[in-house]
């Protein structure tokens, strides 16, 4: 089970930080990231972190968010920076096992970012 936070209502040029944090057992070896989802759209990748500290990124938000994580919390946060009205969006939590397999979404949360 995943518990996400931090959405909201910002202008433009103002910042947010999402937080995940997995509850339960977690796989030694798994990924944590947020991923976005407007109307009518798919869901696409923000960013992710491996268990590693491995990071990913999507190019349009390069330079402006930043993914980490607290492995003895099992949580990871998106410190978004100079949100952009495109950035407007429900943000979902997601979790995966690479070795199991499994992978979990957490309910999202509203970023609306007003111009």
């Amino acid at each position: 089970q995943l518990q996400a936070s931090g959405g909201g209502l910002v202008q433009a040029g103002e910042s947010l930080r999402l937080s995940c944090a997995a509850v339960g057992a977690v796989g030694s070896i798994n990924i944590m990231g947020w991923y976005r989802q407007t109307p009518g759209n798919l869901r696409h990748l923000v960013a992710d972190m491996n268990s590693r500290g491995v990071t990913n990124y999507a190019d349009s938000v390069k330079g402006r968010v930043s993914i980490s994580r607290d492995n003895t919390k099992n949580t990871v946060y998106l410190e978004m920076n100079n949100l952009k009205p495109e950035d407007t969006a429900d943000y979902y939590c997601r979790y995966t096992d690479v070795v199991g397999g499994k992978t979990v979404w957490g309910k999202g949360t509203q970023v609306t970012v007003s111009s």
